[in-house]
């Protein structure tokens, strides 16, 4: 599973607002190739599910990963930070052995 932390709640709430995304969108995360520690996290909007797709809910957010991300992923606090040290949305990976500085890419 994929969880949720209220920030991240109220960021995605306010961004899908902002962006005049109806109920059927979910927030997609997903890991690609590349950054600094080999693998990124991708985050978007996305209103199509895929074959082997993933749904998870909480607080009332619904993530959906594909299968191949969610290996990577499973287990993960989805966080937002609004402070001195960055701003942004960071992923609380337990299955990460080691992320860059920035925080954006990771290894396993």
């Amino acid at each position: 599973m994929i969880t949720v932390s209220d920030k991240a709640k109220e960021k995605v709430e306010h961004l899908m607002r902002d962006s005049q995304l109806d109920a059927t969108y979910r927030l997609r995360a997903s890991v690609a190739g590349g950054g600094c520690s080999g693998l990124s996290y991708k985050l978007d909007f996305d209103n199509e599910t895929r074959p082997m797709d993933q749904e998870f809910e909480d607080k009332g957010v619904r993530v959906v990963v594909d299968m191949k991300s969610f290996l990577y992923l499973a287990g993960t606090e989805l966080d937002f930070s609004d402070g001195l040290n960055g701003k942004g949305f960071q992923f609380h990976n337990p299955n990460a052995s080691r992320s860059c500085g920035c925080g954006e890419s990771f290894s396993v």
